[in-house]
């Protein structure tokens, strides 16, 4: 029993502990210190990004990556004129294929669901700072 009691007027004591005089300004000095590093942060991670900006764009443009895409391009509309040419010999029910399938539709579906997504991303670190 002894053991509760002080457990309770030991949690009282915490929880009504007196101000210190110089509470205000140390306050101040810990904010100041903790905005200055976040300062820094940011210049080192926003820099950090140009850095890595520029080395993928970089890689992205050694690697041919467009010129793939374009060829990529090329061999999905010869593969939509193969499936438009077959379905044409299925049944009116596979029109969404048909759909779907025309004009490289899916991948440029998928691509502004990315950018879409890398903006709530982007919205989200940016309301985090």
């Amino acid at each position: 029993m002894a053991e509760l009691d002080f457990e309770l007027r030991l949690e009282r004591l915490f929880a009504d502990a007196p101000e210190l005089a110089d509470a205000g300004p140390f306050a101040d000095r810990v904010e100041r210190r903790l905005d200055a590093g976040w300062t820094a942060r940011r210049w080192l991670i926003g820099a950090a990004g140009v850095v890595g900006g520029v080395i993928g764009a970089s890689q992205l443009m050694v690697s041919n990556l467009f010129q793939r895409v374009e060829t990529a391009g090329d061999s999905a509309q010869l593969l939509t004129t193969s499936v438009n040419s077959s379905l044409n010999h299925i049944t009116t029910g596979a029109d969404w294929v048909a759909t779907v399938s025309s004009g490289g539709t899916v991948v440029w579906a998928a691509a502004g669901l990315a950018v879409i997504m890398m903006g709530f991303v982007l919205t989200r670190v940016i309301g985090e700072i």
